[in-house]
């Protein structure tokens, strides 16, 4: 058992994905690009988004916020902070370098997904700051583990994953990626050297999977919202 996976991305027609680096050749302005690709988001629809830590940099603070003290045995393993949340922010922070200020983000409950070489210092003053966490029994993170813990523990049915481009590709190499969801901007970014939406290293991902078609729509300045289902 796991969430149904949706990875929710926008790129203009050459796939990059450092938004800023391509939004000029639009015509049209970062927020306005990104009010577009938040609609076709909402419209969707999930209780649930995951983001790797460099997404996770933009809503961390640089400190626990009003936590001095740490408890000597925090659990290792799952901490459910909010029983009752229905709506979820997943952060993968694998060596848990970020600080958290509060339990949630723009409402949303915060759940830090991380290694095992964290330490219980950390996990306290997540526990403090109304923060869950899930913490990988293995040397990586494994995937597809903490994909049925976010199912089992806390409920989670439908996630969008809007990760960098490593973290995409580990999702869809790990077939854990149900459905592409691409907001595609006509621009062209061009910029060399930089990121495409999925990433898979020296292996590549030509042998993940075939994509099926589920729809094309128009949507704001432009852009056609391309939906894929992504055979297994």
């Amino acid at each position: 058992m796991k969430p149904y996976v949706i990875c929710h991305m926008m790129a203009p027609l050459d796939g990059r994905l450092i938004v800023s680096d391509w939004a000029k050749a639009t015509g049209h302005s970062l927020d306005e690009l990104v009010e577009v690709y938040d609609a076709v988001h909402d419209g969707i629809g999930a209780d649930a988004w995951l983001s790797g830590r460099k997404t996770g940099e933009e809503f961390a603070s640089a400190s626990f916020a009003s936590v001095t003290e740490a408890s000597a045995t925090p659990k290792r393993s799952v901490h459910v902070a909010n029983p009752s949340a229905t709506s979820f922010a997943v952060i993968i922070d694998k060596d848990g370098q970020l600080r958290w200020a509060a339990g949630d983000i723009d409402g949303a409950h915060l759940i830090v997904i991380l290694g095992p070489q964290v330490s219980d210092e950390h996990l306290s003053r997540l526990a403090g700051v109304g923060v869950s966490y899930v913490v990988s029994s293995g040397p990586k993170i494994d995937l597809s583990q903490t994909m049925k813990t976010l199912a089992t523990r806390f409920g989670i049915k439908r996630l969008m994953l809007e990760g960098g481009a490593r973290t995409n590709g580990e999702f869809l190499k790990a077939g854990l990626v149900d459905e592409i969801s691409l907001v595609l901007f006509p621009g062209i970014g061009g910029k060399s050297n930089t990121p495409a939406i999925f990433e898979g290293g020296s292996d590549g991902l030509a042998d993940v999977g075939a994509l099926e078609l589920i729809s094309v729509d128009k949507a704001g300045l432009g852009s056609l919202h391309i939906r894929y289902k992504v055979l297994k």
